[in-house]
């Protein structure tokens, strides 16, 4: 019987819990051979289940699956993405498919060959988590408050 979740296991279930991503966050969980496989099996087991669901309970808010997508702009990893960019074009669809280009807003190829690769703006993406935690609408409120003040102060001065 085993005792508990591994560091590894606490680890993928942490970044499942605020991601989704099943592949990518096995993978920077340290499950380094074959993380999609490690994955499935993990995501299959109860006590994972749990814990993910546990962890998910504490970081609920308003749009759950909005706050993951956020997530994966702002922290997600570029490396298939660069995989891609500097690979020789010898990637079959199917390799090309397993990557994880989330991230990616556009792939262009220019003229002049080569492969040129945009991604989601991180900070943005960081801006909108704030305003769904609460963060900006604190500073939101208090810039209106402040413009508020002003006209009235501006009124005021107006009227004398």
């Amino acid at each position: 019987m085993k005792k508990g979740l591994t560091e590894k296991e606490k680890l993928f279930c942490s970044y499942y819990a605020v991601l989704g991503d099943a592949r990518g966050c096995a993978a920077r969980a340290g499950f380094c051979i074959s993380p999609s496989k490690t994955a499935q099996k993990l995501l299959g087991r109860q006590d994972i289940r749990a814990e993910i669901d546990r962890l998910e309970k504490e970081r609920r808010t308003f749009s759950p699956q909005a706050e993951k997508g956020l997530c994966r702009l702002a922290f997600g990893s570029v490396t298939d993405a660069l995989r891609l960019m500097l690979a020789e074009e010898t990637m079959t669809a199917e390799e090309i498919e397993k990557l994880d280009l989330f991230n990616v807003s556009e792939i262009k190829r220019p003229k002049g060959g080569g492969i040129e690769i945009k991604f989601f703006d991180r900070l943005k993406a960081l801006e909108k988590l704030a305003q769904m935690s609460g963060g900006a609408e604190n500073a939101e409120s208090s810039f209106i408050k402040a413009l508020s003040e002003g006209a009235r102060l501006l009124s005021e001065e107006e009227t004398i």
